[in-house]
């Protein structure tokens, strides 16, 4: 005797709102890094040690710097661009000290002094045609990408009101990069990354 399938009753599933997925996905996985990029929730691996050596390589050369200014350094920061903006979580954040934050995980991205990216095959588009006006839009005063893939730092400084970066600089890495005030300091992009 053939058993007779009913179709399952469906019962309708609300959707959420794109904020509150973010949320979710956040508290579900909160060893990853989940961003929010451009009605897109994002979650990448914990980076890899050659990712970690160039942010560490990083931290030596400006620590000094930092420490003279009691400014705060931080990984695995997200950043709140705006109440309906991206959530970027930058590779490394410098702020002043006692930066306005957005609920106890978020630091306001215009009270940062330098925000880094360091670049990964999963992430180049983004590093690359989405952040760079994110963090603009959002007055990050200081934006540092480092791409060991095509062997360059960039360096992006001045947010217009329009949303990007007004001066840009780019080296290859090996070359002198310098970051203005108040940082004032040289980096030696060549220690940044393996050859």
């Amino acid at each position: 005797m053939a058993k007779v399938l009913e179709r399952p009753k469906t019962e309708h599933v609300p959707t959420l709102p794109l904020d509150q997925h973010y949320q979710a996905v956040c508290d579900l996985l909160p060893r990853h890094r989940v961003e929010f990029i451009r009605d897109r929730i994002v979650v990448n691996d914990v980076p890899t040690w050659n990712h970690n050596k160039a942010v560490s390589r990083l931290l030596k050369q400006i620590i000094h710097r930092a420490t003279e200014h009691d400014w705060d350094i931080g990984t695995h920061i997200t950043l709140f661009l705006g109440a309906q903006a991206d959530r970027y979580i930058p590779d490394l954040t410098v702020a002043s000290p006692e930066p306005r934050t957005w609920g106890d995980d978020q630091l306001y991205a215009a009270d940062t002094l330098l925000v880094v990216e360091v670049v990964s095959p999963s992430s180049v588009h983004d590093d690359y045609a989405v952040k760079p006006d994110g963090y603009a839009t959002a007055g990050v005063p200081l934006f540092l990408r480092i791409d060991p893939l095509k062997g360059i730092c960039s360096l992006m400084s001045h947010p217009s009101d329009r949303g990007v970066y007004l001066h840009h600089t780019e080296v290859a890495i090996g070359e002198p990069l310098d970051l203005p005030g108040p940082w004032k300091l040289t980096l030696d992009t060549g220690k940044l990354v393996d050859e």
